[in-house]
């Protein structure tokens, strides 16, 4: 009887050592805005945007200057960075409007399980169908209505973790907004791989329109953690899913598809006022949560956690071990014949991108003429910058740029990012560039084999032929106006 009485004893004595390390722990708040290029930020140097809110907790914190999502698209990116594992391990996730199966964890299921209150608002993980994956909620939390909401429901002593998942700068836009704020169209930057004209300029204004709704958002967010004494046991992330929804952006691998804003604070243990250069990944978020929470992570959780970087005290590069980044792609949209993807993998150095399209036969950008996979799918909503290139294609200034977004690639592109910043020059045929190009190549691929992607194995791929779960996007309705405006047809099958 004492025996058992001073094992009961231990057992208690062991749950209140538990229970306090987890009402000691800190709180996660995710702030995620959707289609967000990194540099559209005040903090990142943009001299048009004005984002006071996220400049605050940059000042406050980490800023990342060379931080990648693992896939230009939705569904995989938010899956990949819940995961923390590559998309091509992720089976249907890998593809948008996907699942994600419920034996694949993420780091909210990981923190729920260890006392965390896990929530998020609007898309969290997806566009998809968490439940076809067997999962009873969003891989991203339990879903509430607003954070404001989360915060009533869940306060105690409990932590918690958050995604508040934003739809901006996501299309469709207020268009017109940008310039009737007073953004001076002359200050825009406009990128070289799109042209340089006033309706690609007004375009740019009403995505910072967009961008400087969703710094209200992080605004209202951290009133809301301040009011609840919540702010200083709160470590905040900012980031973009994926990159713009520019020609060249969403659904490329690109830098302007790939690569995105990324700020995290927590002044109590994280060094202020920091810029860090290393390349780091959006899947690198999920095991760092789960190492400052005290949560094991998980073997199949190939990411590599921030927190060295992020309790560094040095300012550019902290690790030169993080020497490369590699990205995928799989399906996006449905704007093939038969539901076909345009699957690539890509590296990324600090000096080169190396991309090899997997299927050069098929349209990058979708088959035309809606090249479904720029922008707003299948000119369904207003595109202006994609319209303007598809209408002026013949001009001698637009022409080679509708090229670069629309046409047809070879298999391996290579960029030299010291000199081509801006991925306009292919030089994969240079004989200048062929041990760079072989040696980008041998380590894709090594690392491809080494993290079990089926493509690289030689195994059975079923990414062209798995479920889209959005059933009315096999036929592409353009609007009217874009049927008027490229004399097009009502409906255009993909089955």
């Amino acid at each position: 009887m004492v025996r058992l009485l001073l094992f009961v004893v231990s057992i208690l004595s062991i749950q209140s050592c538990v229970d306090r390390k987890v009402k000691e722990s800190p709180n996660f708040l995710v702030l995620l805005s959707d289609n967000h290029y990194y540099e559209h930020l005040s903090c990142y140097g943009d001299a048009v945007v004005r984002t006071p809110h996220i400049d605050s907790i940059a000042e406050k914190g980490v800023r990342f200057t060379q931080a990648f999502c693992a896939s230009p698209s939705c569904t995989p990116a938010r899956a990949a960075m819940l995961t923390g594992q590559d998309i091509w391990r992720l089976g249907q996730g890998a593809n948008l409007w996907s699942t994600l199966a419920d034996d694949i964890p993420t780091y909210t299921d990981l923190l729920e399980g260890h006392g965390y209150l896990v929530g998020h608002d609007r898309k969290g993980w997806g566009p998809g169908n968490f439940k076809a994956g067997g999962r009873t909620r969003n891989p991203a939390g339990h879903t509430f209505k607003d954070f404001a909401t989360f915060l009533e429901e869940g306060m105690g002593e409990r932590p918690w973790s958050y995604l508040l998942s934003s739809r901006n700068p996501h299309r469709p836009f207020e268009y017109g907004k940008g310039v009737d704020s007073g953004m001076d169209l002359s200050k825009v930057r406009v990128p070289p791989y799109l042209p340089d004209d006033s309706i690609v300029r007004a375009d740019i204004c009403d995505y910072y329109y967009q961008i400087q709704a969703f710094d209200v958002e992080v605004g209202e967010a951290l009133a809301l953690l301040r009011d609840a004494g919540q702010l200083e046991r709160t470590i905040i992330i900012i980031c973009g899913d994926n990159g713009w929804m520019m020609p060249r952006g969403l659904a490329n691998l690109y830098d302007f598809g790939t690569r995105v804003p990324l700020v995290i604070s927590w002044p109590a243990q994280f060094p202020a006022r920091r810029v860090v250069t290393d390349l780091v990944s959006l899947n690198d978020i999920a095991p760092m949560i789960l190492q400052v929470a005290g949560v094991s992570i998980p073997e199949e959780m190939n990411a590599r956690s921030l927190l060295p970087l992020l309790t560094s005290q040095q300012q550019g590069k902290t690790s030169f071990s993080r020497s490369f980044l590699v990205m995928a792609r799989e399906r996006h949209a449905i704007c093939r014949q038969g539901g076909l993807g345009y699957p690539g993998r890509a590296i990324r150095t600090d000096s080169f991108l190396y991309i090899e399209n997997l299927f050069p036969d098929r349209w990058p950008a979708g088959d035309p003429p809606l090249f479904g996979d720029i922008d707003l799918h299948m000119l369904q909503g207003k595109s202006p910058t994609k319209e303007y290139m598809m209408l002026n294609k013949d001009d001698p200034k637009v022409r080679p740029l509708y090229e670069l977004a629309f046409m047809k690639r070879p298999l391996a592109e290579l960029y030299n990012l010291k000199k081509d910043p801006f991925q306009m020059k292919n030089v994969a045929a240079s004989p200048t560039y062929s041990n760079v190009k072989r040696r980008l190549k041998e380590q894709l691929w090594n690392y491809l084999q080494e993290t079990k992607d089926p493509r690289a194995l030689g195994k059975s791929v079923t990414w062209d032929t798995q479920p889209y779960y959005k059933e009315r996007d096999w036929i592409g309705r353009p609007r009217p106006k874009a049927q008027q405006l490229f004399g097009l047809e009502e409906a255009y099958p993909y089955r």
